[in-house]
């Protein structure tokens, strides 16, 4: 989910004003936002902001939303100086106290799921559904953060000295900087936030230039609990801004992701989830499939029930329930489409299905496009159709004939986030998630590549990065080691019988 990458989108400036829809200042009024005032992008406690105005434009009608005033390189320095401030308030918080703001917090985000969930639609473009799972996703985090504030526990190692022992314990490690990406404006904050804050962290959000909305609600839902325990407000801190304020903060590189479907595969069951992955949030999540590896005995009817499901796609307003496909986040992201497709044509690809962005009459003043499949004449893994990430609904197929090549193909870019088989073969499966299988982060068996569950960590490897979130141990990320060796004997030996007497 691009967690702690920056990504520079182009801001929107100089849209004529225009009264905002019914659809739109319904769903902001939920979080007292007035598309005719100017917010503040700057909160470390208190709410300010002096730097580049930047409009919310919403990517299915075109319409501004919003405008936000946000941080100058000064306030971005100030309010990661008042964050590190509140961290040496907040780490002697007691652990548990920290899991009962966290509890807190949950409660308030539930309370705004539906409204939050709509927002994320209203401003990001994915579907209505998917941006309440979003919101819900921050919800299980904080769940999952509250137990794990009486367990984040050390340990004890024996030690070869009498008299001693040794301890490994976890301390808070300070400021956490998280930048997030367009595609998941409220969920990958609230991985962080939520772990951050269970290791008594403090944390200083840069969100995505074009979701500026989405995460002014979620700080302000924040801020109020935390004002209401008494815990300074910059323990979650926000810097709305672009390129420059995040590369203050931290950068990282992105991600790609396959799927190889077997012989043996449950079609009924791989067909959807393929489907899913490649379209689902336009093809703007980080672990949207773009690759699909097909077994040469079972192309030809997977492809054909695939280019089905992709008929039947509705694309439209993302907060009708009624709709499949939402636009892509913005006109940028279209360009990028149409390049693709471009290259794809120049080297002679088979456009299966899509390539266009749709004519309706309804649709041109948003940014849709159609998902489209491409079965491209050579799989060079080298080559940038296959080793580039696009964020949209683009997916290359290529036929194999062994498992040993689909993996070859999986592990030769330099990407390597989500990965996906399907087989029924036992054998199939220990080959996949062995080591020689796939070297991504996340090797599923007979699940698509997309929609995570919180409890497992999520992250990649190679390019991608070595870090996790969420689940697992990710938790272990969000703190300090220190072994402390105790001394409660009389004597004072060295380690390893070292005899250093005069």
């Amino acid at each position: 989910m691009l967690s702690r990458r920056l990504v520079a989108h182009s801001l929107a400036r100089g849209r004529s004003v225009r009264p905002l829809s019914t659809r739109a200042s319904e769903i902001l009024s939920k979080f007292g936002i007035n598309g005719r005032d100017e917010l503040q992008g700057v909160y470390d406690g208190t709410w300010r902001g002096s730097g580049e105005v930047v409009t919310s434009v919403c990517p299915t009608t075109g319409e501004a939303l919003a405008k936000v005033r946000t941080a100058t390189p000064q306030e971005v320095e100030e309010t990661l100086a008042r964050t590190r401030e509140a961290y040496v308030e907040f780490r002697n918080v007691p652990a548990p106290k920290r899991g009962e703001i966290l509890r807190q917090i949950r409660e308030a985000l539930a309370a705004k799921r539906d409204d939050l969930g709509a927002l994320v639609s209203l401003e990001m473009g994915k579907i209505r559904t998917e941006g309440v799972g979003e919101v819900q996703e921050f919800v299980d985090i904080c769940d999952y953060a509250v137990g794990l504030s009486r367990m984040m526990n050390g340990r004890v190692v024996a030690s070869e000295r009498p008299g001693h022992s040794i301890l490994e314990v976890p301390n808070p490690l300070g400021v956490v900087a998280v930048l997030s990406a367009f595609n998941f404006p409220v969920a990958v904050y609230g991985w962080n936030l939520a772990l951050s804050l269970a290791a008594g962290n403090a944390t200083i959000w840069k969100p995505s230039p074009t979701t500026p909305l989405c995460s002014i609600a979620v700080t302000r839902i924040i801020s109020r609990v935390l004002e209401k325990n008494g815990i300074p407000g910059a323990v979650a801190s926000l810097v709305a801004g672009g390129k420059d304020a995040g590369e203050a903060l931290v950068e990282s590189p992105g991600v790609e992701l396959a799927s190889i479907i077997m012989p043996d595969a449950d079609l009924s069951l791989a067909v959807p989830a393929v489907f899913f992955g490649a379209v689902g949030t336009a093809g703007q999540r980080c672990t949207s499939t773009r690759r699909l590896y097909l077994h040469r005995e079972v192309a030809d009817e997977f492809l054909t029930r695939l280019k089905t499901l992709y008929g039947s796609v509705v694309a439209g307003d993302p907060l009708s329930k009624d709709t499949l496909l939402g636009p892509l986040h913005t006109g940028s992201a279209c360009d990028v489409y149409g390049q693709a497709i471009d290259k794809l044509r120049s080297l002679g690809a088979d456009i299966i299905t899509g390539g266009e962005r749709y004519q309706r009459e309804e649709l041109r003043s948003g940014n849709f496009v159609k998902p489209t499949i491409s079965l491209p004449t050579s799989v060079n893994p080298k080559d940038d159709i296959w080793s580039t990430e696009i964020f949209a609904p683009i997916l290359n197929v290529a036929i194999f004939d062994e498992l040993e090549q689909a993996i070859d193909w999986n592990n030769a870019v330099p990407q390597g986030l989500s990965s996906s088989l399907w087989t029924r073969d036992v054998r199939n499966i220990g080959r996949w998630i062995g080591p020689s299988g796939s070297d991504a982060g996340i090797v599923n068996v007979n699940v698509g590549t997309s929609g995570a569950e919180i409890g497992a960590a999520f992250g990649g490897n190679k390019s991608t990065g070595w870090g996790r979130e969420s689940g697992g141990d990710a938790w272990k990320q969000y703190v300090r080691w220190s072994a402390c060796t105790i001394n409660y004997s009389n004597a004072a030996p060295l380690a390893q019988g070292v005899n250093f007497a005069s």
